[in-house]
């Protein structure tokens, strides 16, 4: 049965970590009747934290995927993580989502990894609105809360509800828009609720911040502002359409309260969700290249089942029994099981065995995907994160996933020979799973280095491999993971021969290479436009160069910020063959690189340390005695926060040393910022 899109929301629960993302989640599939009893992440029980580390650490690490629904509407939730280490599951996420709820904590505010997300969410232009939770908690303030939005993020913060008491007062909240007063029935888990009028004590000020919801929404829409300067009486149904309108084009973010792990504010919350969020249709067209013989096309996709299939795998989970689950966000067309589709950057046809609705950890089988849903496709055997799904009729490539590079290495070996394998199908796998988990084998030593985005996250992943996979392995301690480069511009030419197996292989080819400013990545073109060149010996070259990127100049480090740029290829079809120019290009790449003054790179944090006033300064001591550099200072309710840079390199054991000197009242969180020039030569902390 078909989907109406105009009632479908795809939507991503985003938040600093410990912020009560999950919590809420859990709230809102018990309400929908998903799920028949909440499950506290405390107790290790939540339905979307299902890996067992979630249940461990009480954190969540993999964006969990769930379909349900509310007054007739579909909503696909996803779940993502807070910790800065998963960062690239929330990316892909974003990516993929037509909505988000930012979760605030009422008592802390804005927190680092907040701005990190919320940030994610302006570059792939995502409607959001905000639930201000954890209301009941001492020193619970919503309107500082959604101030601290509004300055932080110069977001137009708009609340639609206010709360009746704050802190461990909070009983309630008066709706701006039905202006009535909200309470929970704390005996059913807040699944009823009483409505009631505005009691005379507080009519004043929900009049007054009713006047202002008005007035935010009236400045932002047109339509509203002149039929509010005309003295025109304004609707709650033309205020709810004009609120949808505003949220959608990212003119105003609503603001919501409550208090999940109370079970109060749920409800309307998800009421919001269908009222204000998008659906598929309401969102501009993805866009894409359309991969012609001789160049690429950008183009538009708009969301129609009835258009040739269109798809972009977002997240790949390992399964035991089924294998790899594809994760697909499907924008054009419809995708059935048991039909072959074209894995488009790969250019190679795959099956799509079976299509399955996630229910977080339970699968629900369907005979079909449309445009604007999200699905599982099983059976997918060359995908990887970031891949397009389509047709030779439609050979469009949708826009590819950034990841962030991985900043910090480990090397791991296994407990004996007979493990080597499984733990080098098990690297694999991870890999394919996670963008920003490397694996490669050191040339010099032969150990295997793997490398990620924190301690942390290799901490997980290196748990997972054990107790998930079964791979018995010893691992080192962790070390930075530097980057190569070039400082100056070089030209080479360069010609390869040789004959093997009785056949002549011959290529040649110029290229140049540069210096590309900082955060650019790496980038490959090719200025050859020459039909008599077949496709492959193309996509040979470029092979040989991007093969050249990930293993460096000198050291062995992967490239960061250089670009190179392929000025002539000669070919002949008699000895002209894809293995000759990928040799050919590798060896031209080197030696240009080593003419264009390589440097080594290293990288730089962002560092929030978070802790009481009176130990601001040993804070700062500790982050200045590590080649640290201070950037901004803001004071909060729960402390003081210091925004600096460091360098990865210093930042081994930092945590002990600052909960020493501030009697264990500080923590910190810490990023990923850039790649610098590193200064004197390498000393041994890195591979």
């Amino acid at each position: 049965m078909a989907i109406d899109l105009k009632k479908m929301r795809n939507i991503g629960i985003m938040a600093h970590i410990d912020a009560g993302k999950t919590t809420t989640t859990e709230r809102i599939l018990f309400y929908t009747g998903k799920i028949h009893k909440i499950g506290e992440i405390d107790d290790g029980a939540a339905t979307m934290d299902f890996m067992k580390q979630e249940q461990e650490r009480g954190i969540t690490i993999a964006s969990a995927a769930i379909t349900t629904t509310w007054k007739d509407h579909t909503i696909n939730i996803i779940d993502t993580p807070g910790h800065v280490d998963f960062t690239a599951e929330v990316e892909r996420s974003l990516r993929v989502l037509d909505g988000a709820i930012a979760v605030i904590c009422a008592v802390d505010g804005v927190q680092p990894q907040t701005e990190t997300v919320w940030r994610q969410a302006d570059k792939f232009n995502v409607p959001r609105m905000c639930f201000v939770n954890k209301m009941d908690r001492i020193g619970a303030d919503f309107f500082y809360s959604i101030n601290d939005v509004r300055e932080k993020f110069g977001a137009n913060t708009v609340a639609l509800q206010i709360p009746i008491g704050q802190g461990e007062k909070f009983e309630g909240l008066i709706d701006l828009i039905k202006m009535k007063e909200i309470r929970w029935n704390a005996e059913d888990k807040g699944e009823t609720f009483t409505e009631s009028e505005i009691a005379e004590e507080r009519k004043a000020e929900a009049l007054k911040w009713r006047e202002k919801l008005i007035d935010d929404v009236a400045s932002a829409d047109d339509e509203l502002g002149m039929l509010y300067l005309e003295g025109e009486e304004i609707t709650n149904d033309m205020l709810k359409a004009s609120i949808r309108k505003c949220t959608i084009n990212r003119s105003i973010v609503p603001c919501l309260l409550g208090s999940a792990r109370r079970d109060k504010g749920v409800q309307p919350l998800i009421d919001a969700v269908i009222d204000y969020l998008p659906c598929p249709t309401d969102v501009p067209p993805a866009k894409g290249k359309h991969i012609k013989k001789d160049r690429e096309e950008d183009v538009e996709i708009p969301c129609d089942d009835k258009k040739m299939p269109l798809g972009l795998v977002f997240k790949i989970q390992q399964d035991r029994e089924m294998g790899s689950l594809c994760f697909v966000r499907v924008y054009s067309g419809k995708f059935t099981a048991g039909g072959q589709f074209l894995n488009v950057g790969k250019k190679k046809r795959e099956r799509v065995n079976r299509i399955l609705r996630v229910n977080a950890n339970q699968m629900e089988q369907m005979d079909s995907v449309s445009a604007g849903d999200i699905a599982v496709f099983v059976g997918l055997k060359l995908a990887s994160t970031g891949d397009t799904l389509g047709s030779e009729g439609m050979p469009v490539l949708l826009e590819s996933l950034k990841f962030p590079e991985p900043v910090i290495s480990i090397a791991i070996e296994p407990e004996t020979l007979s493990d080597k394998d499984k733990l080098v199908d098990t690297l694999a796998v991870m890999s394919r799973e996670d963008p920003t988990f490397t694996s490669h084998e050191d040339a010099e030593t032969g150990q295997l280095i793997i490398s990620g985005m924190g301690e942390l996250h290799l901490d997980v992943l290196v748990t997972r491999m054990k107790d998930d996979f079964g791979v018995k392995a010893n691992v080192g301690a962790p070390r930075v993971t530097y980057r190569e480069s070039v400082s100056t511009e070089s030209s080479e030419s360069c010609t390869w021969e040789k004959n093997l197996a009785g056949k002549d292989n011959a290529a040649g080819l110029t290229l140049r290479i540069f210096q590309n400013e900082q955060g650019r990545g790496n980038t490959y073109s090719c200025t050859v436009h020459d039909n008599a060149i077949p496709e492959e010996i193309y996509d040979a070259v470029k092979s040989g160069i991007e093969n050249s990127f990930a293993s460096g100049i000198q050291y062995g480090y992967p490239c960061a910020d250089v670009g190179v740029e392929v000025t002539s290829i000669d070919y002949n079809e008699l000895t002209g063959t894809p293995f000759a120019f990928t040799a050919c290009a590798a060896q031209a790449f080197d030696e240009a690189a080593r003419k264009a003054s390589p440097q080594i790179l290293e990288p730089v944090m962002n560092v929030d340390i978070t802790c009481p006033v009176e130990f601001v300064g040993d804070a700062i001591s500790q982050i200045t005695q590590r080649g640290g550099i201070i950037s901004g200072q803001d004071s909060k309710s729960t402390g003081e926060i210091v925004h600096c840079t460091a360098p990865m390199a210093k930042m081994f054991g930092f945590s002990t040393n600052l909960r020493s000197v501030t009697q264990g009242r500080a923590s910190f969180s810490m990023e990923f910022a850039h790649f610098q020039v590193k200064q004197g030569g390498l000393d041994g902390a890195g591979f």
